[in-house]
């Protein structure tokens, strides 16, 4: 770590904000074919958990399907701190681990799939229309938890990722690209989160 990263590391450590226990990042599939680009994730897990997060959410929007199966190997493969769930179009299953990987499935998707579960039981006769409220959706997604944090490099645009989740998060955006970001740069993240005074939409 040079001087400056240390910099930025004492000055995170001895900030009166709590840094974001959920960290979430968004992905698409041309940053992970950037070379090097599964070992700078590698090294976000692991600074993610070194700076105080518990859990860390990636979501990679996939164009093209057919690389799905490619970048699942890939991703199962990151030399992750904690475990890792990994999730598919094709595995709607859950995801309740430290590191929770999703991709390709967007968040319209994840939120269409709740509604539709929610019209099974009202159909069924299992829940009354009445008598739904957030925390029925929140039940059936895929991905329950909200990040506190939502990191985007390159771009400023979410690339249609966990559109109920991230309602209230602290969305940072940085030029850089995927393949350059640094230890420096993740540092950045959450000072500038620390220093944000969160509202939750009020």
């Amino acid at each position: 770590m040079g001087l400056y990263d240390r910099y930025l590391a004492l000055r995170r450590r001895f900030h009166d904000g709590a840094p974001p226990e959920h960290v979430a990042v968004v992905l698409t599939e041309r940053d992970l074919l950037e070379q090097g680009a599964y070992e700078t994730l590698a090294d976000v897990l692991g600074w993610a958990f070194e700076y105080g997060a518990d859990r860390v959410t990636v979501s990679v929007s996939v164009l093209d399907t057919a690389v799905v199966s490619t970048l699942e190997r890939e991703l199962r493969a990151v030399d992750s701190p904690r475990p890792v769930a990994v999730r598919t179009p094709d595995d709607t299953e859950r995801a309740d681990a430290p590191v929770q990987v999703s991709i390709g499935l967007g968040g319209k998707r994840e939120f269409a799939e709740a509604v539709r579960s929610l019209a099974d039981g009202v159909d069924a006769g299992r829940l009354d229309p009445a008598d739904i409220d957030e925390g029925d959706i929140e039940d059936r997604l895929v991905f329950p938890d909200e990040p506190d944090l939502v990191i985007k490099t390159g771009a400023e645009r979410l690339s249609d990722f966990l559109i109920w989740q991230s309602v209230y998060a602290e969305l940072y955006f940085t030029d850089v690209n995927w393949r350059d970001f640094r230890e420096r740069d993740y540092l950045r993240a959450v000072l500038d989160y620390q220093n944000r005074q969160r509202r939750f939409g009020r």
